[in-house]
């Protein structure tokens, strides 16, 4: 059982999914970065100025303030924290929506590749060696209803 599982795994990372995750993890790490960055340094302030010129992500409904003793705290406040939460889901809209426009791309240029009547682009060899076989398929079918 462990060496049909270690068998499996070798053939996975030799067949160079596990490259093609790693690399999608190191450009999703810094994809992210870039998005934290313009959320975090371009969209934000604009909205910060809503909350008096304070940082949004500190942005919260106070339920109950602090009760305190001088310097002493006797009960911490209690508040909802609203702006990280809105931080993370203007993140989240934009990371979702570059996704979606990538995979359109990505779909729109394979459906492309794979047209074995477009011209424009090398077909692969496995898509065309398959439309021959279509083809020949076709002309054999036809062949044996014309006999009949």
């Amino acid at each position: 059982m462990a060496f049909k599982f270690l068998t499996e795994f070798k053939e996975f990372a030799v067949k160079g999914n596990m490259i093609d995750i790693a690399i999608g993890v190191i450009i999703g790490a810094a994809f992210n970065k870039v998005i934290d960055s313009i959320v975090k340094e371009i969209l934000m302030p604009p909205l910060s100025l809503m909350t008096n010129g304070g940082k949004f992500e500190n942005s919260k409904i106070v339920l109950r303030e602090a009760l305190m003793k001088g310097e002493k705290i006797l009960q911490p406040e209690v508040a909802i924290g609203y702006g990280k939460l809105l931080e993370a889901s203007i993140d989240f809209a934009i990371i979702t929506f570059t996704v979606f426009l990538m995979v359109k791309v990505i779909h729109s240029l394979k459906k492309k590749a794979e047209d074995p009547k477009d011209g424009t682009v090398a077909t692969p060899k496995d898509i065309e060696l398959l439309s021959k076989i279509s083809d020949l398929m076709e002309k054999q079918v036809n062949l044996l209803e014309n006999k009949k």
